[in-house]
């Protein structure tokens, strides 16, 4: 038999689990964890302006709008953006806008920015370095870059038919980090998911990396 080639979670995939999602509380615990971490780790004020790629339903923005300037929230999945969308509306934000967005097909968008935060979304991006230095050129001189993501594991947390990145190695991304143009790399592990296996529960641990963009 010939071996089941993995397949990558695609926007259809996330547009079917959106309406759903906030009702994960690990999803939400996750989201308000990396807030906390990410408020910690930059100086927030209300003229900052950030991009939260990959925001799914805004579980990490919206526990920092008050914080911020103007979000862009961007995404691939409209069914993610439509949740995004829905809450705006319904808790009367008026400094978060919805996007559909790939940054690796998709023009980037003119403006430059502040923060660019993501969360659980690099490993789903198959060129690292690529998406690095794109970040790099979204930031302003002096913005900060933090990258939420899974700590390198076996590929078991989503399973052998997923095609993503099996977390990351801290140094290694902190080196290509660098590499885009970036300084001031510091990591912390900000949560944990646990997940039950055939061979019992198993922790996973979550890092925030916190980057700066240096020179003009």
């Amino acid at each position: 038999m010939t071996p089941t080639q993995p397949t990558r979670l695609d926007a259809a995939h996330f547009d079917s689990k959106a309406r759903q999602w906030d009702d994960n509380p690990v999803f939400r615990e996750r989201g308000l964890k990396i807030a906390e971490a990410v408020r910690k780790a930059v100086p927030l004020h209300r003229q900052m302006n950030a991009l939260d790629y990959g925001c799914g339903t805004g579980l990490l923005s919206f526990p920092l709008k008050d914080e911020l300037g103007a979000i862009l929230l961007a995404d691939s999945s409209r069914g993610m953006l439509e949740v995004v969308a829905e809450k705006i509306a319904a808790q009367g934000v008026n400094n978060m806008t919805p996007v559909k967005l790939d940054l690796l097909s998709d023009p980037p968008p003119a403006q430059r920015f502040d923060l660019i935060a993501t969360a659980m979304t690099l490993h789903h991006v198959p060129d690292t370095n690529h998406i690095l230095r794109i970040f790099h050129d979204l930031l302003q001189p002096g913005g900060y870059l933090c990258i939420a993501d899974l700590d390198r594991e076996d590929g078991s947390f989503h399973g052998p038919e997923v095609d993503v990145h099996h977390g990351f190695d801290r140094a290694e991304l902190g080196r290509r980090t660098e590499q885009a143009g970036f300084a001031d790399m510091q990591f912390q592990t900000v949560f944990s998911i646990t997940k039950e296996r055939e061979s019992g529960s198993r922790d996973y641990p979550v890092f925030l990396m916190t980057a700066r963009r240096v020179g003009a």
